[in-house]
């Protein structure tokens, strides 16, 4: 991977659809998730602020890496130049998004 990459990774995160950027996303030695490092956000020195790019970064504030497991990502791209980190609902009429299902046990359920 070139130092000039930026990586534009969408993934499901409870609920909601996260798009960040990134400078380095590989597979990680921990099975099934998906590495996400070096995180970039815009630049300070606009004079517009962005409410939910700001809340993304106080999120991933302090953060190194992030491990998103792999059936959460829905794409990942390699782009030229970063855009705006946003999140979105999920579940929207809207979007044609649907995430990986998954199994929650419910009180009435019985273990065998």
């Amino acid at each position: 991977m070139s130092e000039n990459n930026i990586y534009k990774v969408i993934f499901h995160n409870q609920g909601k659809v996260f798009e960040v950027y990134a400078k380095s996303v590989h597979h990680d030695a921990m099975f099934g998730f998906i590495e996400i490092e070096e995180l970039v956000f815009g630049e300070k020195t606009t004079v517009v602020v962005d409410p939910t790019e700001e809340s993304l970064k106080s999120e991933f504030e302090g953060v190194e890496r992030s491990f998103v497991p792999l059936h959460s990502i829905i794409r990942i791209d390699e782009v030229k130049k970063h855009g705006t980190a946003k999140i979105t609902e999920g579940g929207t009429k809207e979007g044609n998004i649907m995430p990986f299902p998954v199994y929650t046990k419910s009180s009435g359920d019985s273990d065998t």
